[in-house]
């Protein structure tokens, strides 16, 4: 079976610092897989927010996580600090990718990538909703597809 495999964009310009606490860690030791995406959700909350948004409300639209794939490059481990790093990609009518990279700060080395495929939704009609153009212009500012 092929193996995932994620290609970066050269740039991710947000990026934040995630601890790992004990709560974190699986009975091999290391970064449990499941946590890893909690890890990678609250990064994505703060992207939002760094952009005055929150995911609930992105001019007047939530987003719906459609997808997720990552792939591990390395174990993480309790006390470590987290970098991650993500930008928006990828833009269709409806949504983009979020993508991202997870390095572990003191050393820079790579534990995980991956991206999120997200799909904007009008709450109140239950329906998808075409990507905000304010969105798209402020994480997507070369206009690149």
């Amino acid at each position: 079976m092929p193996r995932i495999r994620i290609e970066l964009p050269e740039e991710l310009p947000f990026s934040t610092e995630l601890a790992i606490y004990q709560s974190h860690i699986n009975y091999g030791g290391h970064l449990d897989n499941a946590l890893l995406l909690t890890l990678v959700s609250e990064a994505r909350s703060r992207f939002f927010k760094s952009l005055g948004y929150h995911e609930g409300n992105v001019e007047g639209v939530g987003i719906i996580v459609a997808d997720a794939a990552l792939q591990y490059r390395s174990e993480a481990f309790q006390g470590e600090t987290m970098v991650v790093r993500m930008t928006a990609n990828d833009f269709g009518k409806n949504g983009c990718d979020l993508v991202w990279q997870m390095c572990e700060k003191e050393t820079g080395r790579e534990v995980a990538r991956g991206k999120a495929g997200i799909v904007f939704m009008d709450y109140a009609a239950r329906k998808v909703a075409p990507v905000p153009e304010e969105f798209q212009r402020r994480t997507n500012p070369s206009g690149k597809a």
